[in-house]
């Protein structure tokens, strides 16, 4: 605590009050039309089904293909990880294997006061199939659509990954690109194909379903398995969307949407801000108490609760524009209100222990160092566990291809994939939220309680729950 010097209350109060401010009204920049989000507020965290109600949307195989089971089930896990890259994880995917139908279920979008199905189900896109033909020829078919007609070199199951990025022509224009790297086999293919055709100045077109994306000629023999999608898109994001549904995984057969509809959401109009009101409510009355019981580390120990709630909320919302917004669902509000009172735990203990420090004779900078010392392993102990199971509950509710998932496949993988969104966001709350308890509960609490005991006004022994002297 001798380190800590006076500025520094000052300076972490200012910097958790600002990072409050920003996560719960965002900063964002309007000019006529243009609208610009640097950093999001709590109104762009998507809310799941039991909150908001969604969609539910049916999808068949197109042009009549009759669908086996093992390709209705990729279907599904596609679709599983497409929801995922758009940051839906309380999602429910299911296959009517006697219809060949795929039904999948989602929340609506964040911050859409007036949902719109057809754009719901638009925003799932990418359910077009990517393929790379010889030639840009086309015909018609039964239906009276223009649809492709060259052989198919590549298709998606052939990339291995798909970014998106910016390349500059020989003129000095740049422009956007999607970079595709081949696995083994669409490497061969490719190879064999662009060694045919870039004698003949061939072309080698690029479709999403009937639609032409690009149409470059062949100008060399590419064996390094690397390509380039260039010539459609306006914007990065454009090239970033196509990135992201190559990404995502590659369909059997194209589908059509059958049938939509919306979902009601689980609680009733008005609950949510019922919620809301209950929780600064009862945050106010955990205020009032820990400064009556604890005093000045009370105090700051309110300070730290709030920082933790908002930063929750930051991480959820997605905080700045390039992050994803998570999905926030009942058992996901569950998780920020048991991390809320771990958090109190954690004060609570560390409270106490200052106050023993100090009841045993010991000046209040060294009892202020061994009660914080003293409570550490506690602390923990505790929120270790609880990051601990957290994960656990991520990996084996989270899609497949995540990062606790793939962690924990070796266990998993015998009871195959689920992606129960509501459980995951309960894990993805909890792990945020005892992580945050290290950050404020300890770490800011700790600066700014051994800052402010620097201040001659605040050295009375009976502000941290000790007797005077």
């Amino acid at each position: 605590m001798k380190k800590i010097k006076k500025p520094v209350f000052f300076i972490v109060f200012l910097l958790i009050l600002g990072f409050s401010y920003t996560a719960i009204f965002g900063v964002k920049y309007q000019y006529g039309d243009v609208a610009k989000t640097y950093i999001k507020d709590i109104s762009d965290i998507r809310l799941g089904i039991d909150i908001q109600g969604g969609v539910d949307v049916t999808f068949t195989p197109a042009d009549g293909v009759d669908a086996t089971d093992e390709q209705l089930d990729a279907v599904k896990e596609v679709m599983k990880v497409r929801l995922a890259s758009l940051g839906i994880t309380d999602s429910n995917v299911y296959v009517d294997s006697n219809n060949d139908h795929v039904i999948v279920r989602f929340p609506w979008q964040s911050s859409e006061s007036d949902f719109d199905p057809e754009a719901a189900v638009k925003e799932l896109g990418g359910t077009a199939m990517l393929t790379f033909r010889e030639g840009q020829e086309t015909t018609v078919d039964e239906n009276g659509e223009t649809v492709p007609s060259g052989e198919i070199i590549l298709n998606g199951e052939d990339i291995a990954n798909a970014s998106a990025g910016y390349q500059q022509e020989e003129t000095g224009e740049v422009i956007y690109v999607v970079s595709l790297k081949l696995n083994p086999s669409g490497t061969e293919k490719f190879s064999e194909a662009t060694g045919r055709l870039y004698t003949e100045n061939g072309v080698i077109s690029i479709w999403m379903d009937n639609t032409l994306i690009s149409a470059p000629t062949v100008n060399a023999h590419i064996t390094n398995g690397e390509a380039i999608i260039s010539g459609s898109f306006e914007t990065y994001e454009d090239a970033e969307a196509l990135a992201n549904k190559i990404n995502s995984g590659s369909l059997p057969f194209s589908l059509t949407t059958s049938s939509f509809s919306t979902i009601s959401p689980t609680l009733g109009s008005g609950a949510l801000d019922a919620m809301m009101l209950g929780g600064l409510i009862s945050l106010g009355f955990i205020a009032v108490y820990m400064i009556v019981l604890y005093r000045l580390p009370g105090f700051v120990a309110v300070i730290g609760l709030i920082g933790q709630i908002t930063a929750t909320f930051a991480v959820v919302s997605g905080y700045f524009s390039f992050m994803n917004s998570s999905t926030l669902t009942i058992p996901g509000i569950a998780g920020i209100i048991l991390s809320v009172g771990m958090g109190v735990d954690a004060n609570i203990i560390t409270g106490e222990r200052i106050k023993e420090e100090l009841r045993s004779g010991k000046k209040l900078n060294t009892a202020l160092e061994a009660g914080y010392k003293r409570a550490f392993s506690a602390i923990f102990d505790g929120n270790l566990t609880v990051i601990l199971i957290a994960i656990i509950l991520m990996g084996a509710f989270g899609v497949p291809d995540s990062l606790f998932a793939k962690m924990l496949n070796i266990v998993f993988r015998w009871f195959g994939t689920t992606t129960e969104g509501t459980i995951y966001s309960f894990g993805f709350t909890l792990m945020v939220g005892a992580i945050l308890n290290f950050l404020m509960g300890v770490l800011a609490s700790k600066l700014m309680l051994g800052s402010l005991s620097k201040f001659g006004v605040f050295k009375n022994r009976k502000l941290y729950g000790g007797l005077s002297k």
